[in-house]
């Protein structure tokens, strides 16, 4: 059920919206800066077996 938030509900439901939003935002750019380092590491780790 919903409550009634009466003359608060914009302010309340966009304040909800934009926290969903930002959570989304944080979990894509932690997926993408993990992929980034990932993609770094392997390339660190292929040079040095190509010099050893």
């Amino acid at each position: 059920m919903i409550p009634d938030l009466g003359k608060y509900a914009g302010a309340v439901l966009s304040s909800y919206a934009i926290s969903l939003g930002l959570l989304i935002l944080l979990v894509a750019f932690s997926v993408w800066r993990a992929a980034r380092v990932r993609r770094q590491l392997e390339e660190v780790e292929a040079r040095r077996k190509s010099d050893v």
